[in-house]
């Protein structure tokens, strides 16, 4: 049976992985429809091709990478600290 301090961290734990991943999420729509909107104002050729194709395709693609990156390290935090936080109330 949970514990009304087990029920918060819970609840807490929650609200952190909620919050990071509307950030995210937010980033995410950003560089997929903010950057690539106002990259058509990059009107000039870049190896032959349209800089505002090269922001679009590559520039997005290493933000998505580090969107998952940081992701996976934040939510690995959270996680010690999960496990850390319930180790110290004698808990599993």
């Amino acid at each position: 049976m949970s514990t009304p301090s087990d029920t918060e961290g819970r609840a807490r734990y929650w609200h952190a992985n909620l919050r990071v991943t509307a950030v995210l999420l937010g980033l995410w729509f950003l560089v997929t429809f903010g950057v690539s909107y106002f990259a058509r104002e990059l009107d000039f050729r870049f190896f032959g091709w349209p800089f505002s194709f090269w922001v679009a395709a590559q520039g997005a693609l290493l933000v998505y990478g580090l969107i998952i990156a940081f992701y996976a390290w934040y939510m690995n935090r959270l996680d010690d600290r999960r496990a850390a936080a319930a180790d110290g109330e004698g808990g599993p």
